[in-house]
């Protein structure tokens, strides 16, 4: 042991040197620690190193009952649950919609709970909205001029007995929603007297006091009357055409409230989208006869608003694995399309187990529809968009038998494509387009919204935090549709993403995934933030560090343990490496938390006369990545050499051996290019071409 010590004393001597005190100065600014002063004739000691570095871990929140140290809820998991009945009426002469609402409330949370706070979105839409002062009236996110808001008639608590306990425990867990399309109607709920409450409106949200605290466990209800002018340009996530209406944001909705912040108070400011409760929603809606309704949920009075063919195509369509037309253009024309042409119709639907309901309406709607294990595939447009449109129904299938087929089987008894003024907007069971330019346009489009049925709808992550959680998710899980619809290689879009994530990470605007969805200083920072970069990093780490195989086991558990509940980013994460084994603390600083460039190179090539030596790699960027190393041989052989991320531990240099052999001629690292590396030019070493002297 003598031996050993003196080496391991002889190795660390050169740390205790004797320079200035000048140097202690140079260490990076913060708190510094409290040191006795020291004799001037003992050496300077150096400043205290923590474990900074890129590999060390992320700082995630500590684990907990509610969220478990491997991702998945805890035990003592919970969160709220909100069941809806709301009965509303189009006017269309006067553009308006007006609407009664009672909402069941259960409160899971150990809390009592002497307040909550809704959402009243169309606030948006007032003038003088802290949204109208971020966006442009003509922008995406505006309202083109227009000024409308919610105007709340009442609000009440039903504050007798039957509004303190209730089906609090029974709501901690929803149940899988049913696919059946024929489903009873909200049982009535019970009357008490009911008590007028104080509420103060703040932009897009208003701040209810209660006449009865809600104990832990325990349920309450309240009504609500309410009424709004419809936007002509709803921030691009509802509004009108001519006669066709896109509906959401139509009701005033409860805001979550949860383990990690309690309310979440969040404004709606147009570009930061949704957090809600799950739960059961029945609602009906009052058109003009004249009027064909697409919504969220299934039709529980298909005898009072469609023909008997309509019914029956129905019922063909939901066996057949090839479109159907439910509604044609002669019967438009002719006005069969409707049982009535006179008066108005009431619409009635109800969906279960969701955060949402949306719909549309209009007098010139075509309807396709085709069936898929049980569910309803269908497409509702009108005869303009007909040549773009006519394989939405096709395409609405292939979308959910592949995202079913490869994440989660789809808990719902039908999707809707409709087509409208709204370029592109999810809800459950509905998917917003335009009318698109040409078909691959509508496709990108449609399953994209369509994806969305998986991330937030099942899995309800908090859209406003965390837009990555879905729009990336999203986007990630759109490749394969994209590329099974039609049969192709994307290779080439997703080199294009990776150059577009890159060059605006560069910008003096840069800022890194987890900035919340309403703080993006661009727009540019809201399609590679929240849509691109998390694809491209998901793909990356799917196909350059865990391999498909594991990926795709890690991702869908992450989906299948968080679906109808509130997922963190931690819980994401935590997820991926408890299925996977690896930490990946690396990955999520580098690409997530901050704005990290990867920039590998080959440094230098060193050979002796028997081709034994070393490549020198180095790391020039802040962030890591395993290494992909294509040596080339003076014989014209190449090899691929792969490394894994641990080989920059030591540092942000590495030496790879090289065994007797041939001699080396070019190396190169990211021969393929599927890394997301900033400098692509200094990627390649060349053997220096000799030229003999004369």
């Amino acid at each position: 042991m003598r031996d050993i010590t003196t080496i391991l004393l002889l190795a660390l001597a050169p740390s205790v040197s004797f320079a200035p005190a000048r140097g202690a100065a140079q260490q990076p600014a913060g708190p510094k620690p409290v040191q006795p002063a020291r004799p001037l004739t003992l050496p300077t000691l150096r400043p205290p190193v923590a474990d900074t570095g890129i590999f060390s871990p992320v700082p995630l929140p500590p684990p907990s009952g509610t969220r478990q140290a491997d991702g998945t809820p805890g035990p003592s998991y919970w969160q709220q649950r909100v069941d809806y009945t709301i009965r509303a009426t189009l006017d269309t002469t006067a553009k308006r919609l007006s609407g009664t609402e009672t909402i069941r409330y259960a409160n899971n949370s150990p809390d009592t709970l002497r307040f909550v706070w809704m959402q009243l979105d169309q606030n948006l839409f007032r003038q003088g909205s802290t949204g109208s002062l971020l966006f442009p009236s003509e922008s995406r996110f505006g309202a083109a001029g227009f000024q409308g808001g919610l105007e709340i008639d009442s609000v009440s608590q039903c504050s007798g007995e039957a509004g303190k306990r209730g089906s609090g425990e029974a709501a901690k867990r929803p149940r899988k929603a049913k696919r059946s399309a024929a489903q009873p109607e909200t049982s009535p709920l019970p009357r008490c007297p009911a008590s007028r409450l104080r509420t103060r409106v703040d932009d897009t949200m208003m701040y209810v006091d209660l006449a009865t605290p809600i104990p832990p466990g325990g349920t309450t209800v309240f009504d609500l009357s309410y009424g709004f002018a419809v936007p002509e340009h709803g921030a691009d996530r509802m509004g009108r055409d001519g006669p066709l209406y896109e509906i959401a944001q139509w009701y005033p909705r409860m805001a979550v409230y949860d383990d990690v912040h309690g309310w979440n108070t969040d404004q709606y400011l147009g570009q930061g989208e949704f957090y809600l409760e799950y739960g059961n929603i029945a609602y009906e809606v009052t058109v003009p006869a004249g009027y064909i309704v697409a919504g969220t949920g299934a039709l529980q009075n298909p005898a009072d608003v469609l023909t008997g063919d309509q019914r029956s195509r129905l019922a063909a369509a939901l066996k057949s694995d090839t479109t159907m037309h439910i509604v044609t253009g002669p019967e438009l024309a002719s006005g069969a399309a409707r049982p009535v042409n006179q008066g108005s119709l009431t619409w009635r639907f109800r969906a279960d187990n969701v955060r949402d309901v949306a719909w549309a309406a209009s007098p010139e709607y075509l309807w396709d529809a085709s069936g898929w294990e049980g569910v309803l595939a269908q497409a509702y447009y009108r005869p303009s968009a007909e040549t773009t449109w006519r394989e939405a129904a096709k395409m609405s299938r292939f979308s959910i038998q592949e995202y079913s087929t490869r994440w989660l089987g789809y808990p719902y008894p039908q999707i809707s494509a409709v087509e409208g003024p709204v370029s592109g907007m999810e809800y459950p069971m509905l998917a917003m387009e335009a009318k698109s330019d040409d078909g691959p346009d509508l496709y990108n489009v449609l399953t994209h919204e369509i994806g969305h049925m998986w991330y937030p709808m099942v899995v309800g992550s908090d859209e406003r935090r965390y837009a990555w959680m879905d729009e990336g998710f999203n986007t990630f899980i759109n490749t394969f549709s994209e590329e099974g619809y039609w049969h192709r290689d994307d290779s080439a879009v997703r080199q294009r993403e990776r150059q577009l994530v890159i060059g605006i990470d560069q910008t003096p605007t840069a800022q890194p995934i987890m900035t919340p969805a309403n703080r993006y200083k661009t727009s540019s920072n809201l399609l590679s933030l929240a849509y691109v970069k998390p694809s491209i990093m998901l793909l990356t780490l799917r196909s350059k560090v865990l391999g498909p195989e594991v990926f795709d086991s890690a991702f869908r558990e992450y989906t299948r343990r968080w679906a109808f509940k509130h997922p963190q980013p931690s819980d994401f994460f935590r997820t991926i490496e408890a299925v996977s084994g690896r930490d990946l603390a690396w990955f999520w600083r580098s690409f997530f938390y901050t704005t990290a460039a990867l920039d590998q190179t080959v440094e230098s090539v060193k050979q002796e006369p028997d081709g034994s030596g070393q490549v020198t790699l180095a790391n020039l960027g802040d962030a890591v990545m395993p290494v992909e190393l294509e040596l080339g041989f003076d014989d014209g052989m190449t090899e691929r050499v792969k490394l894994p991320v641990e080989v920059w531990y030591g540092g942000n240099r590495y030496g790879y051996p090289i065994k007797p052999g041939k001699t080396i001629v070019s190396a190169r690292v990211n021969p393929d290019g599927t890394f997301p590396d900033a400098v692509p030019t200094n990627d390649a070493w060349k053997r220096p071409t000799t030229t003999a002297t004369p």
